[in-house]
Protein backbone atom coordinates (compact mmCIF):
# COMPACT_ATOMS: atom_id res chain seq x y z
CA UNK A 1 0.00 0.00 0.00
CA UNK A 2 2.60 2.76 0.51
CA UNK A 3 4.56 1.37 -2.86
CA UNK A 4 0.93 2.33 -4.49
CA UNK A 5 0.47 5.76 -2.50
CA UNK A 6 4.23 6.96 -3.05
CA UNK A 7 3.86 6.25 -6.56
CA UNK A 8 0.52 8.00 -7.09
CA UNK A 9 1.33 11.11 -5.52
CA UNK A 10 4.27 11.17 -7.34
CA UNK A 11 2.32 10.86 -10.60
CA UNK A 12 -0.05 13.28 -9.10
CA UNK A 13 2.64 15.86 -8.63
CA UNK A 14 4.27 15.90 -12.08
CA UNK A 15 0.95 15.85 -13.63
CA UNK A 16 -0.02 19.16 -11.74
CA UNK A 17 3.59 20.04 -11.96
CA UNK A 18 4.45 19.49 -15.37
CA UNK A 19 8.44 20.26 -15.07
CA UNK A 20 10.19 21.24 -18.63
CA UNK A 21 7.30 21.30 -20.39
CA UNK A 22 6.08 17.41 -19.64
CA UNK A 23 3.05 16.84 -20.58
CA UNK A 24 0.00 15.26 -18.19
CA UNK A 25 -0.44 12.22 -20.54
CA UNK A 26 3.25 11.20 -21.05
CA UNK A 27 3.80 11.83 -17.20
CA UNK A 28 0.49 9.12 -16.59
CA UNK A 29 1.99 6.77 -18.75
CA UNK A 30 5.24 7.08 -17.08
CA UNK A 31 3.78 6.00 -13.47
CA UNK A 32 1.51 3.79 -14.77
CA UNK A 33 4.63 1.47 -16.19
CA UNK A 34 6.44 2.38 -13.03
CA UNK A 35 3.09 0.49 -11.42
CA UNK A 36 3.32 -2.74 -13.54
CA UNK A 37 7.43 -2.48 -12.82
CA UNK A 38 6.84 -2.17 -8.88
CA UNK A 39 4.53 -4.62 -9.15
CA UNK A 40 1.61 -2.41 -7.48
CA UNK A 41 -0.68 -3.64 -10.80
CA UNK A 42 -0.37 -6.52 -13.00
CA UNK A 43 -0.77 -6.68 -16.64
CA UNK A 44 -4.17 -7.85 -16.35
CA UNK A 45 -5.34 -5.15 -14.50
CA UNK A 46 -3.63 -2.83 -17.45
CA UNK A 47 -6.56 -4.72 -19.20
CA UNK A 48 -8.93 -4.09 -16.99
CA UNK A 49 -8.20 -0.45 -16.71
CA UNK A 50 -8.30 0.00 -20.52
CA UNK A 51 -11.85 -1.96 -20.71
CA UNK A 52 -12.99 0.35 -18.05
CA UNK A 53 -11.97 4.01 -19.57
CA UNK A 54 -11.86 3.21 -23.46
CA UNK A 55 -15.44 4.46 -24.03
CA UNK A 56 -14.89 7.50 -21.89
CA UNK A 57 -11.44 8.61 -23.70
CA UNK A 58 -12.92 8.33 -27.28
CA UNK A 59 -16.32 9.87 -26.36
CA UNK A 60 -14.38 12.84 -24.73
CA UNK A 61 -11.87 13.05 -27.55
CA UNK A 62 -15.13 13.18 -30.09
CA UNK A 63 -17.10 16.09 -28.01
CA UNK A 64 -13.49 18.25 -28.11
CA UNK A 65 -12.96 17.18 -31.94
CA UNK A 66 -16.67 18.74 -32.06
CA UNK A 67 -16.32 21.46 -30.31
CA UNK A 68 -13.37 22.89 -31.54
CA UNK A 69 -14.76 22.55 -35.04
CA UNK A 70 -17.80 24.77 -33.65
CA UNK A 71 -15.39 27.36 -32.57
CA UNK A 72 -13.61 27.65 -36.08
CA UNK A 73 -17.25 28.15 -37.35
CA UNK A 74 -17.63 31.18 -34.88
CA UNK A 75 -20.30 29.14 -32.90
CA UNK A 76 -19.47 29.73 -29.32
CA UNK A 77 -18.52 33.56 -29.91
CA UNK A 78 -21.92 33.85 -31.59
CA UNK A 79 -23.41 32.71 -28.36
CA UNK A 80 -21.47 34.76 -26.27
CA UNK A 81 -21.81 37.77 -28.07
CA UNK A 82 -25.53 37.21 -28.31
CA UNK A 83 -26.06 36.31 -23.99
CA UNK A 84 -23.84 40.05 -23.72
CA UNK A 85 -26.39 41.54 -26.01
CA UNK A 86 -29.63 40.32 -24.45
CA UNK A 87 -28.08 41.55 -21.17
CA UNK A 88 -29.19 45.25 -22.33
CA UNK A 89 -25.75 46.36 -20.74
CA UNK A 90 -26.77 45.10 -17.50
CA UNK A 91 -24.01 43.83 -16.01
CA UNK A 92 -25.42 41.56 -13.23
CA UNK A 93 -27.75 40.40 -16.22
CA UNK A 94 -24.74 39.82 -18.46
CA UNK A 95 -23.07 37.32 -15.46
CA UNK A 96 -26.18 35.60 -15.54
CA UNK A 97 -26.42 35.32 -18.51
CA UNK A 98 -22.64 33.80 -19.27
CA UNK A 99 -23.49 31.56 -16.18
CA UNK A 100 -26.50 30.05 -18.05
CA UNK A 101 -24.34 29.92 -21.56
CA UNK A 102 -21.24 28.41 -19.19
CA UNK A 103 -24.29 25.71 -18.15
CA UNK A 104 -25.28 24.86 -21.47
CA UNK A 105 -22.05 24.59 -23.27
CA UNK A 106 -20.59 22.34 -20.30
CA UNK A 107 -24.08 20.22 -20.52
CA UNK A 108 -23.20 19.20 -24.46
CA UNK A 109 -19.98 19.71 -24.81
CA UNK A 110 -18.20 18.57 -21.40
CA UNK A 111 -16.51 21.02 -18.62
CA UNK A 112 -13.37 20.89 -20.54
CA UNK A 113 -14.83 21.57 -23.69
CA UNK A 114 -16.26 24.85 -21.53
CA UNK A 115 -12.62 25.80 -19.94
CA UNK A 116 -10.93 25.50 -23.26
CA UNK A 117 -13.62 26.83 -25.94
CA UNK A 118 -15.54 29.46 -24.00
CA UNK A 119 -12.87 30.54 -21.33
CA UNK A 120 -10.78 32.37 -23.94
CA UNK A 121 -13.90 34.22 -25.74
CA UNK A 122 -15.25 35.53 -22.82
CA UNK A 123 -11.90 36.68 -22.12
CA UNK A 124 -11.54 38.77 -24.88
CA UNK A 125 -14.71 39.97 -24.85
CA UNK A 126 -14.38 41.43 -21.11
CA UNK A 127 -10.43 43.21 -21.90
CA UNK A 128 -12.41 44.46 -25.86
CA UNK A 129 -15.46 45.88 -23.09
CA UNK A 130 -12.08 47.39 -20.82
CA UNK A 131 -13.86 45.66 -17.48
CA UNK A 132 -11.81 46.49 -14.19
CA UNK A 133 -9.58 43.49 -12.88
CA UNK A 134 -12.22 42.80 -9.91
CA UNK A 135 -14.96 42.35 -12.79
CA UNK A 136 -12.66 39.99 -14.81
CA UNK A 137 -11.63 38.31 -11.99
CA UNK A 138 -15.52 38.12 -10.98
CA UNK A 139 -16.66 37.21 -14.45
CA UNK A 140 -13.71 34.44 -14.90
CA UNK A 141 -14.01 32.61 -11.33
CA UNK A 142 -17.81 32.04 -11.65
CA UNK A 143 -17.30 31.06 -15.58
CA UNK A 144 -14.94 28.46 -14.36
CA UNK A 145 -17.15 27.24 -11.52
CA UNK A 146 -20.08 26.64 -13.63
CA UNK A 147 -18.31 24.56 -16.26
CA UNK A 148 -17.87 22.10 -13.46
CA UNK A 149 -21.10 23.02 -11.52
CA UNK A 150 -23.20 22.41 -14.50
CA UNK A 151 -21.50 19.16 -15.97
CA UNK A 152 -24.14 16.27 -14.62
CA UNK A 153 -27.07 15.99 -16.34
CA UNK A 154 -25.82 14.31 -19.52
CA UNK A 155 -23.21 11.22 -19.70
CA UNK A 156 -21.58 13.56 -22.11
CA UNK A 157 -20.91 16.16 -19.51
CA UNK A 158 -17.82 15.23 -18.03
CA UNK A 159 -15.42 12.58 -18.23
CA UNK A 160 -16.24 10.95 -14.67
CA UNK A 161 -20.33 10.82 -15.78
CA UNK A 162 -18.68 8.54 -19.10
CA UNK A 163 -16.40 6.86 -16.70
CA UNK A 164 -19.19 5.76 -14.24
CA UNK A 165 -22.05 5.30 -16.50
CA UNK A 166 -20.32 2.64 -18.40
CA UNK A 167 -18.83 0.68 -15.20
CA UNK A 168 -22.44 0.66 -13.79
CA UNK A 169 -24.03 0.19 -17.21
CA UNK A 170 -26.61 3.19 -16.48
CA UNK A 171 -28.44 4.13 -20.06
CA UNK A 172 -27.81 7.77 -21.25
CA UNK A 173 -31.90 8.13 -20.75
CA UNK A 174 -31.50 6.70 -17.13
CA UNK A 175 -29.19 8.96 -16.23
CA UNK A 176 -30.58 12.02 -17.58
CA UNK A 177 -33.79 11.47 -16.06
CA UNK A 178 -31.99 11.35 -12.75
CA UNK A 179 -29.77 13.98 -12.86
CA UNK A 180 -32.55 16.41 -14.54
CA UNK A 181 -33.02 17.62 -11.00
CA UNK A 182 -29.42 17.41 -9.02
CA UNK A 183 -27.97 19.34 -12.04
CA UNK A 184 -31.28 22.12 -11.80
CA UNK A 185 -30.55 22.86 -8.79
CA UNK A 186 -26.95 22.38 -9.21
CA UNK A 187 -27.53 25.77 -11.32
CA UNK A 188 -29.50 27.25 -9.67
CA UNK A 189 -27.64 27.20 -6.42
CA UNK A 190 -24.29 28.12 -8.08
CA UNK A 191 -25.48 31.35 -9.99
CA UNK A 192 -27.45 32.22 -6.32
CA UNK A 193 -23.93 31.93 -4.30
CA UNK A 194 -21.81 33.19 -7.04
CA UNK A 195 -24.04 36.39 -7.90
CA UNK A 196 -23.88 36.51 -3.67
CA UNK A 197 -20.34 36.25 -3.36
CA UNK A 198 -19.39 38.67 -6.43
CA UNK A 199 -22.26 41.19 -6.32
CA UNK A 200 -20.54 44.01 -5.48
CA UNK A 201 -17.54 43.17 -8.26
CA UNK A 202 -19.83 43.42 -11.11
CA UNK A 203 -20.27 46.53 -12.71
CA UNK A 204 -23.90 47.98 -13.13
CA UNK A 205 -23.58 49.02 -16.41
CA UNK A 206 -21.31 47.98 -19.17
CA UNK A 207 -20.98 49.48 -22.46
CA UNK A 208 -22.14 46.24 -24.82
CA UNK A 209 -22.23 49.02 -28.17
CA UNK A 210 -18.55 48.52 -28.29
CA UNK A 211 -19.01 44.78 -28.75
CA UNK A 212 -20.09 43.19 -32.44
CA UNK A 213 -22.82 41.89 -33.68
CA UNK A 214 -23.11 38.45 -33.27
CA UNK A 215 -23.93 37.52 -36.71
CA UNK A 216 -20.28 39.01 -37.23
CA UNK A 217 -18.56 36.09 -35.05
CA UNK A 218 -20.08 33.60 -37.93
CA UNK A 219 -17.10 32.49 -40.14
CA UNK A 220 -19.48 29.84 -41.94
CA UNK A 221 -23.32 30.33 -42.50
CA UNK A 222 -23.89 27.15 -44.12
CA UNK A 223 -21.68 25.10 -41.02
CA UNK A 224 -23.44 27.40 -38.87
CA UNK A 225 -26.89 26.42 -39.69
CA UNK A 226 -26.06 23.21 -40.45
CA UNK A 227 -24.61 22.93 -37.15
CA UNK A 228 -28.16 23.23 -35.24
CA UNK A 229 -29.66 20.39 -37.23
CA UNK A 230 -26.55 18.29 -36.16
CA UNK A 231 -26.65 18.74 -33.00
CA UNK A 232 -30.14 17.65 -32.56
CA UNK A 233 -29.92 14.42 -34.80
CA UNK A 234 -26.76 13.69 -32.46
CA UNK A 235 -28.44 14.41 -29.44
CA UNK A 236 -30.86 12.20 -30.72
CA UNK A 237 -28.44 9.46 -31.91
CA UNK A 238 -27.11 9.27 -28.10
CA UNK A 239 -30.91 7.92 -26.98
CA UNK A 240 -31.42 5.74 -30.23
CA UNK A 241 -27.94 4.35 -28.98
CA UNK A 242 -29.08 3.89 -25.63
CA UNK A 243 -32.23 2.06 -26.57
CA UNK A 244 -29.45 -0.93 -28.56
CA UNK A 245 -27.00 -0.48 -25.94
CA UNK A 246 -24.21 0.97 -28.23
CA UNK A 247 -20.96 2.75 -26.56
CA UNK A 248 -21.34 6.79 -26.06
CA UNK A 249 -18.41 6.70 -28.09
CA UNK A 250 -20.02 5.40 -30.96
CA UNK A 251 -21.58 8.70 -31.68
CA UNK A 252 -19.53 11.31 -29.45
CA UNK A 253 -16.47 10.61 -31.90
CA UNK A 254 -18.50 9.06 -34.84
CA UNK A 255 -20.92 12.12 -34.98
CA UNK A 256 -17.22 14.55 -34.72
CA UNK A 257 -15.44 12.70 -37.40
CA UNK A 258 -18.87 13.20 -39.43
CA UNK A 259 -19.46 16.76 -38.66
CA UNK A 260 -15.38 17.33 -39.33
CA UNK A 261 -15.61 15.73 -42.81
CA UNK A 262 -18.87 17.61 -43.93
CA UNK A 263 -16.87 21.01 -42.39
CA UNK A 264 -14.13 20.00 -44.52
CA UNK A 265 -16.28 20.06 -47.73
CA UNK A 266 -17.57 23.08 -46.92
CA UNK A 267 -14.10 24.64 -46.48
CA UNK A 268 -14.73 25.46 -42.72
CA UNK A 269 -11.47 23.96 -41.05
CA UNK A 270 -8.41 22.24 -42.05
CA UNK A 271 -9.04 18.63 -40.81
CA UNK A 272 -5.50 17.68 -40.19
CA UNK A 273 -4.53 20.80 -38.03
CA UNK A 274 -7.58 20.41 -36.33
CA UNK A 275 -7.31 16.31 -35.82
CA UNK A 276 -3.63 17.32 -34.69
CA UNK A 277 -4.43 19.83 -31.98
CA UNK A 278 -7.35 17.38 -30.31
CA UNK A 279 -6.13 16.48 -26.72
CA UNK A 280 -4.69 13.38 -27.25
CA UNK A 281 -2.40 13.67 -24.12
CA UNK A 282 -6.17 13.26 -22.15
CA UNK A 283 -5.86 9.39 -23.69
CA UNK A 284 -3.17 8.29 -22.51
CA UNK A 285 -3.80 10.80 -18.85
CA UNK A 286 -7.08 8.80 -18.50
CA UNK A 287 -5.11 5.24 -19.17
CA UNK A 288 -1.52 5.89 -17.56
CA UNK A 289 -3.75 7.50 -14.10
CA UNK A 290 -6.69 4.86 -13.66
CA UNK A 291 -3.76 2.31 -13.90
CA UNK A 292 -1.51 3.84 -11.37
CA UNK A 293 -4.93 4.18 -9.23
CA UNK A 294 -5.53 0.77 -9.72
CA UNK A 295 -2.46 0.17 -7.33
CA UNK A 296 -4.61 1.92 -4.50
CA UNK A 297 -7.36 -0.70 -5.30
CA UNK A 298 -5.08 -3.16 -4.72
CA UNK A 299 -3.88 -2.02 -1.73
CA UNK A 300 -6.91 -1.82 0.07
CA UNK A 301 -8.07 1.71 -0.34
CA UNK A 302 -11.35 0.94 -2.19
CA UNK A 303 -12.02 -1.71 0.91
CA UNK A 304 -11.76 0.73 3.23
CA UNK A 305 -13.82 3.16 1.34
CA UNK A 306 -16.34 0.76 1.13
CA UNK A 307 -16.69 -0.18 4.63
CA UNK A 308 -17.23 3.85 5.12
CA UNK A 309 -20.18 3.84 2.77
CA UNK A 310 -21.73 0.47 4.18
CA UNK A 311 -21.29 2.75 7.54
CA UNK A 312 -22.91 5.47 6.30
CA UNK A 313 -25.73 3.73 4.36
CA UNK A 314 -26.47 1.96 7.88
CA UNK A 315 -27.37 5.09 8.98
CA UNK A 316 -30.00 5.49 6.26
CA UNK A 317 -30.81 7.17 3.08
CA UNK A 318 -30.10 10.70 3.54
CA UNK A 319 -26.97 9.98 5.14
CA UNK A 320 -26.25 7.86 2.54
CA UNK A 321 -25.96 10.16 -0.47
CA UNK A 322 -24.74 13.36 1.28
CA UNK A 323 -22.16 11.60 3.12
CA UNK A 324 -20.89 9.92 -0.26
CA UNK A 325 -21.18 13.09 -2.05
CA UNK A 326 -18.77 14.94 0.45
CA UNK A 327 -16.58 11.99 0.71
CA UNK A 328 -16.23 11.63 -3.43
CA UNK A 329 -16.14 16.00 -2.75
CA UNK A 330 -13.13 15.84 -0.47
CA UNK A 331 -11.14 13.18 -2.34
CA UNK A 332 -11.75 15.11 -5.32
CA UNK A 333 -10.15 18.37 -4.02
CA UNK A 334 -7.36 16.69 -2.72
CA UNK A 335 -6.07 14.01 -5.34
CA UNK A 336 -7.90 15.20 -8.72
CA UNK A 337 -11.72 14.07 -9.71
CA UNK A 338 -10.22 11.91 -12.32
CA UNK A 339 -8.66 8.36 -10.01
CA UNK A 340 -10.91 9.56 -7.05
CA UNK A 341 -14.09 8.82 -9.42
CA UNK A 342 -12.34 5.14 -9.90
CA UNK A 343 -11.64 4.70 -6.69
CA UNK A 344 -15.35 5.32 -5.53
CA UNK A 345 -16.56 3.61 -8.48
CA UNK A 346 -14.99 0.48 -7.20
CA UNK A 347 -15.97 1.00 -3.36
CA UNK A 348 -19.63 1.53 -4.24
CA UNK A 349 -20.03 -1.46 -5.75
CA UNK A 350 -18.02 -3.34 -2.80
CA UNK A 351 -20.20 -1.65 -0.58
CA UNK A 352 -23.39 -3.15 -3.04
CA UNK A 353 -25.34 -0.18 -3.81
CA UNK A 354 -25.12 0.75 -7.38
CA UNK A 355 -27.64 3.88 -6.67
CA UNK A 356 -24.71 6.03 -4.82
CA UNK A 357 -22.92 6.51 -7.90
CA UNK A 358 -25.10 9.19 -8.89
CA UNK A 359 -23.57 10.61 -5.68
CA UNK A 360 -20.00 10.18 -6.62
CA UNK A 361 -20.54 11.96 -9.40
CA UNK A 362 -22.05 14.49 -8.02
CA UNK A 363 -19.09 15.05 -5.68
CA UNK A 364 -16.45 14.44 -8.02
CA UNK A 365 -17.52 17.27 -10.41
CA UNK A 366 -18.47 19.77 -7.89
CA UNK A 367 -15.68 18.99 -4.98
CA UNK A 368 -12.94 20.05 -7.14
CA UNK A 369 -13.51 22.88 -7.08
CA UNK A 370 -12.41 23.67 -3.55
CA UNK A 371 -8.80 23.68 -4.78
CA UNK A 372 -7.26 24.37 -8.30
CA UNK A 373 -5.85 20.39 -8.43
CA UNK A 374 -9.38 19.72 -8.29
CA UNK A 375 -10.25 18.26 -11.94
CA UNK A 376 -8.53 18.31 -15.41
CA UNK A 377 -10.88 21.36 -16.35
CA UNK A 378 -9.63 23.66 -13.51
CA UNK A 379 -5.75 22.47 -14.56
CA UNK A 380 -6.89 23.24 -18.06
CA UNK A 381 -9.21 26.53 -17.32
CA UNK A 382 -6.01 27.68 -15.34
CA UNK A 383 -3.23 26.50 -18.46
CA UNK A 384 -5.97 28.66 -20.84
CA UNK A 385 -5.73 31.66 -18.27
CA UNK A 386 -2.01 31.72 -17.90
CA UNK A 387 -1.42 31.43 -21.80
CA UNK A 388 -3.63 35.10 -21.92
CA UNK A 389 -1.93 36.39 -19.40
CA UNK A 390 -3.98 35.85 -16.47
CA UNK A 391 -2.46 34.42 -13.48
CA UNK A 392 -4.70 33.21 -10.64
CA UNK A 393 -2.66 32.28 -7.42
CA UNK A 394 -3.77 29.13 -4.85
CA UNK A 395 -4.44 31.42 -1.99
CA UNK A 396 -6.89 33.69 -4.61
CA UNK A 397 -8.74 30.25 -6.11
CA UNK A 398 -8.96 28.53 -2.14
CA UNK A 399 -10.42 31.69 -1.16
CA UNK A 400 -13.53 31.62 -3.46
CA UNK A 401 -13.63 27.63 -3.74
CA UNK A 402 -13.87 26.85 -0.04
CA UNK A 403 -16.70 29.55 0.54
CA UNK A 404 -19.13 28.68 -2.63
CA UNK A 405 -18.61 25.34 -3.30
CA UNK A 406 -20.04 23.22 -0.48
CA UNK A 407 -23.49 24.88 -0.27
CA UNK A 408 -24.08 24.57 -3.88
CA UNK A 409 -22.94 20.68 -3.52
CA UNK A 410 -25.59 20.23 -0.39
CA UNK A 411 -28.13 21.54 -2.81
CA UNK A 412 -27.19 19.24 -5.62
CA UNK A 413 -26.64 16.47 -3.50
CA UNK A 414 -30.39 17.06 -1.87
CA UNK A 415 -32.23 16.49 -5.37
CA UNK A 416 -31.06 13.13 -5.33
CA UNK A 417 -33.37 12.42 -2.45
Amino acid sequence: MITAIGLFLATLVFVIWQPRGLQIGTTAVIGAVAAVALGVVSIADVWTVTSIVWDATLAFIGIILLSMVLDEIGFFEWAALKMARLSGGNGHLMFVYILILGALVSALFANDGAALILTPIVLAKMKHLKMNPVAVFAFLMAGGFIGDSASNPLVISNLTNIVTAGYFHIGFWEYAKTMFLPNLLSIIASIAVLWIYFRKDIPIHIDITQLATPESAIKNRTMFRLSWWFLALLMAGYFIGDRYHLPVSVFALGGALVFLAIATYFKATKPLLTIKAAPWQVVWFSIGLYVVVYGLKNGGLTTYLAGVITELQSMGNVYAVIGTGFLSAILSSVMNNMPTIMVMDIAIAEAGNSALAYANIIGCNLGPKMTPIGSLATLLWLHVLAQKGVKIGWGEYMKVGLVITPPVLLVALIGLL
